[in-house]
């Protein structure tokens, strides 16, 4: 292709874009945005590992320290990564500066209970799962317990009204494992994920004690195109305590609440309550066995 028709094809591709820029609903061009940067909220995840789970995630050379030190040095850099990430996903005043700095301050009063927390959840999938040689296994290798770790912490931002980075969170860990848990979901102690693919937990679930989540499963709305969330409305299910959820289950509305001591069988489809103490199963399927030698001689 010659030269005046290379650009020809530019300038015609480049003025429709142009054109597209200015009428998109979205920010599209001019003045750079004040956005959180993913990678850095991804290295910050990665910084919290070293903290809450020093002897697997910390660098050699720093466990060296007293631990007193080594917890107060990495919370330093996470509280100057995090409040920068926090303050770009505000309108830059110094009044969101400070409000950034408290959001980050919060979250450090409160990682002692996340980390007790993690230490009950780490419990739930050993205790759960026979194939759990040892608890390091699970730390070091579940999919399940890396996706609740980033929610816990994730959830404590999200409550806070953080914009943008409690998703940009867990979809970092939804990304790597499959498992789609939105930072707004109430979770209580003791969770366990087997297998983990395909979970999804919406925004509004509430879930209780000692509960298990198997693969496939979900805690889903019931929205039609279009329709935005009403500010304190449950648009997913409540899931009580002692409940196990096995693969392919669909639990659907905010309507749906399930009680304590409740199995949900595997593949069940719900969007209406559970009494407590009930096991859901859905009808054994019928199997036809057809023999091709038989047919053939037929």
């Amino acid at each position: 292709m010659d030269k005046t028709k290379r650009s020809e094809i530019i300038r015609g591709a480049a003025l429709t874009m142009a054109g597209q820029y200015n009428a998109s609903a979205l920010p599209m061009y001019g003045d750079a945005l004040r956005l959180p940067d993913r990678q850095v909220i991804i290295q910050i995840i990665r910084a919290f590992q070293r903290l809450l789970f020093p002897v697997y995630y910390g660098e050699k050379h720093l466990l060296k320290l007293p631990p007193e030190q080594y917890s107060a040095l990495l919370m330093e850099h996470i509280f100057d990564d995090l409040t920068d990430q926090i303050a770009l996903s505000m309108e830059e005043t110094r009044e969101n500066r400070i409000r950034a700095e408290e959001i980050t301050a919060q979250l450090l009063t409160k990682l002692p209970e996340i980390q007790r927390m993690l230490q009950k959840d780490l419990d739930a999938f050993f205790d759960g799962d026979p194939a759990a040689h040892n608890r390091e296994e699970v730390v070091l290798s579940y999919p399940g317990f890396f996706a609740i770790f980033i929610y816990r912490i994730a959830h404590e931002l999200y409550v806070q009204n953080v914009p943008m980075i409690p998703r940009i969170m867990t979809e970092y860990a939804h990304s790597q494992t499959g498992i789609d848990i939105n930072p707004g979901a109430t979770i209580g102690e003791y969770f366990f994920i087997d297998h983990g693919t395909g979970i999804v937990v919406g925004e509004t679930s509430v879930i209780g004690n000692n509960v298990k989540m198997y693969q496939g499963a979900t805690l889903g709305a019931l929205s039609p195109a279009g329709m935005r969330s009403v500010p304190g409305e449950r648009r997913h299910p409540k899931v009580g305590n002692n409940v196990t959820i096995y693969a392919g289950s669909t639990l659907l509305g905010g309507a749906t609440e399930i009680g304590d001591n409740v199995v949900i069988g595997g593949n069940a489809f719900l969007t209406s309550s559970v009494e407590p103490n009930t096991t859901v199963s859905i009808k054994k399927p019928e199997m036809s066995f057809k023999d091709k030698n038989r047919q053939k001689e037929a």
